[in-house]
């Protein structure tokens, strides 16, 4: 297995501060490249309560793998309980996915693979899903890990914990842009480890990609802990995607959105613990279910930009563009999916409906006092981004239409469906790479609560603004009245502890990304109580 310390940077030259790396940094991508046998960890995903998706990457010499994969109560393997074995080999890049079955419910596991030759992969521990009465069940929750700007701390303290149940990615597991350019060179810390140098459009740059991060040894910590639920945004293949295309992808440059998008998917489906279902329910007991939906890349309405869309009239945009029943961001054939699984929920009396989704639903809007937040040289770029913002804000518009605030129509579906299903619906988030808690109405009446979750290392406003992020937090705030919380500086995950009597989310701020530390800053808890979608700060 590749693993980064600090013997290996010095032998390798290929990591690490600029003056060890080589010209184009070609030396990391042949490393990873060349590498031989279980190359990068051991994963575990798509739980169920006698069940559990087994993920490793075997690369053998020839045109094909034998790998088997053991599951144990112990870890000396004393006692295999299930073993299976699959061929791998390069059309799925040596990746291999096994699942094996007759586990029991809410039991942790140990687990491992053998490859040909002899050859034995680190150990993993994962866990399966509970059955009947469960009074607590904690769900760690994270998104928005973009190595160059940081370490991946969070990773590194929630793999330390044993009072996670299972870990939930929501999305923007890594990044498509070419090295150098979010970050820059100067901007970032990790910059040098980052592969392919190009930006991401074919087949073998996407792996390469999952490759580089995938040699982070606290990701592969990570994962060998816990096992994952993980649904995709974005980034996983281009910045602010859709059902057609992405912002970031010019057919005239790159060609057919359709191929990239495809090769995305394939990548993802090899490099990641999960099946091939784009949406999906996990059962953790009776206490709750856990929804897992695409927002991106299957049934997106193209997303509109604030400042054309409302350049000729903010009333009538609003009144008229904005509204459109027909765009969506889960298409109908999801949309009737969660409904009647929501309301199959609510009716075997499970206590909570957890959604994940890629982007938030919680408005927020920009206060007019956002302009002296800025710096005085502040980038046309930002500014702009805040005058639009502002003047959406007094058109009665939210701040972002990339998210659920760009599909309004859609938005009032999910959340009378909530209301509908009769359960106790909470919605958690990411892409935003800040933190929010949010009460969400339908109709005028409580609908579900929102745990919106800031980054792993991604950038949030903080790296826009000038202002005390205390004053800014205050601002955005106050403007925006669906908005109870909000932390605009700070990098971390989410906890969410479930129980029958209330549901309490923690955000877990690390003290830094800039070096590698577990250490954490005062954390911020908010919970709900069944029935009331209304939140308390505990």
């Amino acid at each position: 297995m590749i693993r980064i310390d600090r013997r290996q940077l010095i032998a390798t030259a290929a990591f690490g501060t600029g003056g060890l790396l080589l010209p184009g940094g070609r030396l990391v991508a042949q490393m990873l490249s060349a590498a031989r046998g279980f190359t990068q960890g051991v994963a575990s995903g798509e739980p169920d309560s006698d069940s559990i998706l087994l993920w490793t990457r075997f690369v053998g010499d020839g045109d094909s793998a034998h790998v088997r994969a053991e599951i144990s109560e112990t870890a000396d393997f004393a006692r295999v309980v299930a073993a299976d074995q699959m061929i791998t080999g390069p059309w799925r890049d040596w990746t291999a996915k096994i699942t094996l079955a007759g586990l029991q419910p809410g039991r942790r596991y140990f687990y491992r693979f053998a490859g040909p030759g002899g050859a034995m992969s680190p150990v993993g521990r994962t866990k399966t899903l509970p059955v009947g009465r469960t009074t607590t069940f904690n769900i760690g929750i994270f998104s928005c890990s973009n190595l160059p700007f940081g370490y991946f701390n969070a990773y590194a303290h929630a793999a330390a914990r044993d009072d996670l149940d299972v870990v939930y990615h929501l999305g923007d597991y890594f990044y498509e842009y070419r090295k150098g350019s979010y970050p820059s060179v100067a901007e970032g810390v990790r910059v040098a480890e980052l592969q392919p140098e190009s930006e991401l459009i074919h087949l073998a740059d996407y792996r390469l990609r999952y490759a580089s991060y995938r040699s982070d040894p606290d990701l592969v910590a990570f994962h060998a802990a816990h096992p994952m639920i993980a649904s995709i945004d974005d980034h996983e293949s281009a910045n602010d995607s859709w059902e057609g295309g992405a912002e970031n992808h010019q057919p005239d440059k790159e060609g057919d959105w359709n191929a990239r998008k495809a090769a995305a998917v394939q990548a993802y489906r090899e490099w990641m613990p999960v099946d091939d279902e784009p949406w999906k329910t996990y059962q953790a007991g009776g206490l709750a279910t856990l929804f897992k939906t695409d927002t991106r890349l299957i049934a997106r309405s193209k997303q509109r930009e604030i400042g054309p869309s409302i350049a000729s009239g903010a009333a009538a945009f609003k009144a008229g563009a904005w509204i459109d029943p027909a765009e969506t961001m889960l298409g109908t054939t999801q949309e009737n999916w969660l409904a009647h699984a929501m309301k199959a929920s609510a009716r075997a009396h499970a206590t909570w409906q957890v959604v994940g989704m890629g982007t938030i639903m919680g408005y927020a809007y920009t206060p007019e006092a956002a302009r002296g937040w800025l710096a005085s040289d502040a980038p046309a770029r930002n500014r702009r981004y805040v005058d639009d913002g502002i003047a959406a804000a007094k058109a009665g518009l939210p701040n972002n239409f990339d998210n659920w605030g760009g599909y309004p129509a859609a938005r009032a579906r999910f959340l009378h469906m909530a209301q509908a299903a009769g359960g106790s619906t909470i919605l958690i988030s990411g892409d935003s790479h800040n933190g929010w808690a949010f009460e969400l109405p339908g109709r005028g009446a409580p609908a579900a609560v929102e745990f919106a979750g800031h980054s792993v290392t991604s950038p949030g406003y903080e790296s826009a603004l000038v202002a005390d992020p205390r004053i800014v937090a205050a601002g955005v705030a106050a403007a925006s009245p669906e908005l109870k919380w909000c932390d605009t500086s700070r990098r971390g995950y989410m906890r969410l502890t479930l129980t029958p009597a209330a549901a309490t989310n923690e955000w877990v701020f690390m003290e830094t990304i800039k070096a590698r530390s577990t250490a954490t800053q005062p954390s911020h808890r908010m919970r709900v109580r069944p029935g009331r979608a209304k939140l308390e700060t505990v």
